[in-house]
């Protein structure tokens, strides 16, 4: 079973079976599968007991890293965050999230994610993590770029939402690439008066 992972304001932590009412009452929100490839709409009780259930543990050898996004201080849940799709062979993952529309513009996205890398490429070892968005979802491009990914190009028409094809955008962020920005964070550091995250 994977570890918790903390960080200023959250905990990333495996999905448990009580978090099924929080997960089906965020997830349930259109607003939430409309930018979202993977989030069907309505999202029941009943999708979120399977989903809890597919992706509430995983070991060493698991697939899939899924994280449950809570604010640390009170244990609420706020979002998913996951590294899917491990392949091992070639040490790469994609980078997958989403967070509830309450708790839109805090930066928790960006927390996560920051956290979810640094998992990837200190933990796992991964050497390549890539992520998609529809073009329209700017937000999620907004994270990506913060966090250094690189565009690679135009996935035309890839997804079908609402019964309207999306062009989707694919990026990705190399290892030595995280590991220079963490350096170069880790070095300017000193500087900053002791101002503590932004998060993003």
């Amino acid at each position: 079973m994977i570890d918790a992972i903390q960080t200023a304001r959250l905990t990333l932590r495996p999905f448990r079976p009580e978090d099924e009412p929080a997960l089906q009452a965020l997830a349930g929100d259109r607003a939430i599968a409309d930018t979202t490839i993977s989030v069907p709409h309505p999202f029941t009780s009943e999708h979120a007991h399977a989903w809890i259930a597919e992706h509430g543990q995983a070991d060493s050898s698991s697939l899939d890293r899924y994280f449950a996004v809570t604010l640390r201080s009170e244990g609420t849940l706020v979002g998913v965050i996951a590294l899917r799709d491990i392949d091992w062979e070639h040490a790469q993952a994609e980078l997958s999230f989403w967070i509830g529309r309450a708790y839109w513009g805090r930066g928790f996205a960006s927390e996560a994610a920051a956290a979810a890398l640094r998992f990837g490429f200190e933990k796992l070892h991964l050497n390549r993590v890539t992520a998609y968005h529809m073009v329209r979802n700017a937000a999620s491009r907004r994270v990506l770029t913060r966090l250094g990914f690189q565009g690679e190009g135009l996935l035309r028409q890839r997804i079908r939402k609402w019964g309207v094809f999306e062009d989707v955008l694919a990026y990705a962020l190399l290892r030595a690439e995280y590991l220079a920005a963490r350096d170069c964070s880790l070095m300017e550091r000193p500087t900053r008066a002791g101002n503590g995250s932004s998060g993003g």
